[in-house]
């Protein structure tokens, strides 16, 4: 079914500064759809919805309700209090463009998929920068935190926020539980800040982030989400998160440095992927772990 027919409000204004319409989002959704499946299909999804477009109020849903859809799909996933909650899943473009048609415009997966909910294959650093912090600044934790990995033999992939910061990516072999992998990641990531004070901070405290770099390991908990790669932002710049190759980073002048119409120029434009590689880097362990 073609956009245009499942779309109501088309003409609607979603990023009113930019003048770019709910139609135009769906055709940005639907045209991107092969680059971005790929980030988000059968992984439990937390979205953020502008029914008003992102000069009104948006909102978190994780839950699944009828009306998303025919092609928004539930899965079951318990929850703290012992109980089990249906939460959103998608696996093709027709959710993708359901979801759209609920003005969903932020996309935030799960770092695992829904068939093996309990180990993550995705593990995710989103370097944020405090008040004060250049973007140089942002682009060298970024290296820095590829190197460090690296050194624990872990290969990463690079991705523009589509706001201020960059996210250091790794993909991982399913084994470790979540509590293993964000055990890992709290432990990097105060490595690094030990390292560093000067530069990098691992906990949240607003207080501690001026003129440094928050390494948010804080992603990689269970259910805690992160931006998919090529997912528009809900903020007036109509940013897009995305993927680059580690060797664009040094053109990068900003984590917003592709707008809808940027990123759809991007994607067209592409001979290769820029996480070309990202499969077989999903075969690495953790340090220390064995698969099981």
């Amino acid at each position: 079914m073609p956009a245009r027919a499942r779309l109501t409000s088309p003409d609607k204004l979603v990023y009113p500064g930019k003048g770019i319409t709910k139609q135009q989002v769906a055709d940005y959704y639907r045209a991107i759809a092969g680059r971005l499946l790929p980030e988000v299909a059968r992984r439990p999804l937390s979205m953020l919805r502008c029914p008003d477009g992102v000069a009104g109020t948006c909102f978190f849903q994780k839950h699944h309700a009828d009306a998303l859809g025919g092609a928004v799909h539930a899965v079951p996933i318990r929850e703290k209090d012992g109980g089990s909650e249906d939460y959103v899943y998608i696996e093709d473009v027709d959710g993708l463009l359901d979801l759209v048609q609920m003005n969903v415009l932020e996309l935030h997966p799960w770092g695992s998929r829904i068939d093996d909910i309990e180990r993550p294959d995705r593990l995710v650093f989103d370097l944020d920068p405090g008040e004060g912090v250049d973007w140089n600044a942002i682009k060298a934790a970024a290296r820095e935190v590829r190197d460090r990995l690296g050194e624990a033999g872990l290969e990463s992939f690079l991705r523009l926020s589509g706001g201020k910061g960059l996210h250091v990516v790794v993909p991982i072999a399913p084994g470790p539980d979540w509590a293993t992998a964000k055990a890992f990641c709290e432990a990097f990531a105060h490595a690094l800040a030990q390292r560093a004070p000067d530069r990098y901070v691992a906990t949240a405290s607003k207080a501690k982030r001026k003129g440094v770099v928050f390494i948010d390991w804080l992603r990689n908990g269970r259910g805690a989400t992160s931006v998919a790669s090529w997912s528009l932002r809900a903020r007036e710049a109509a940013g897009v998160a995305v993927p680059l190759r580690w060797d664009e980073l040094g053109r990068a002048k900003s984590g917003s440095d592709y707008d809808l119409p940027r990123a759809l120029r991007r994607a067209a434009s592409l001979k290769r992927d820029p996480w070309e590689g990202l499969e077989e880097a999903g075969r690495q362990q953790l340090p220390g772990l064995d698969a099981g």
